[in-house]
C-alpha cells in the first residue's frame, strides 16, 4: 500500500516539476527555444548530411565472404588466448592512440587478421610488430588502413 501511494505521489509530482519555472533563469520571453527552431534543425540536418561518413564501399566489402569480420573470430581457446594477448599488449602501449587500440583483431584458421583505421603509418607498423610478438608463430595479416587526412 505504501509503495502504491509513493508511485501515485511521484506520478502527480512529475507534471508539476515540468510546469515549474526556475526563478533564477534568464527571461526568455518571446524567444523561440533552440529545440523548437525548425530552420536551425533543417540547417543542422543538411550540415550533418554533408559531413556524414560514407561507408558504403566498406560495408559492401565487408559483406563479401572473403573479408573477415569480428563475427569470424574462432572460439577455440588457443585463438581466443592469442587475440586476448594482442589486445592486452596494445592497451598497455601508451604511445598508441585510442583509435589504434580499437582495431579489430580476428584470430581464426591459425591466422591473425588486423582490421580497422589507424591515425598514422607508424601506428600501423607498431601494431603489426606488437601482434607478431604476441602471436608467436601464427602469421599476421595486416589489413589496417591509415585514416584519410592522417599523416
Amino acid at each position: 500500500m505504501k509503495r502504491t501511494k509513493l508511485v501515485i505521489a511521484a506520478a502527480l509530482a512529475l507534471p508539476l516539476c515540468v510546469l515549474a519555472q526556475d526563478k533564477n533563469a534568464p527571461d526568455n520571453a518571446g524567444k523561440q527555444p533552440a529545440y523548437n527552431n525548425g530552420k536551425q534543425a533543417a540547417e543542422n540536418a543538411a550540415n550533418a548530411a554533408k559531413h556524414a561518413p560514407d561507408n558504403t564501399g566498406k560495408n559492401e566489402r565487408d559483406r563479401d565472404n572473403r573479408t573477415l569480420t569480428p563475427g569470424d573470430q574462432s572460439e577455440r581457446p588457443e585463438d581466443l588466448k592469442v587475440t586476448q594477448s594482442i589486445r592486452q599488449a596494445l592497451m598497455k602501449d601508451k604511445a598508441l592512440s585510442m583509435t589504434a587500440k580499437n582495431i579489430k583483431i580476428i584470430t581464426a584458421g591459425n591466422r591473425v587478421t588486423l582490421r580497422g583505421p589507424v591515425n598514422t603509418a607508424e601506428e600501423k607498423v607498431k601494431i603489426q610488430d606488437v601482434a607478431k610478438g604476441a602471436a608467436g608463430q601464427i602469421p599476421v595479416d595486416n589489413q589496417l588502413e591509415i585514416k584519410a587526412g592522417a599523416k
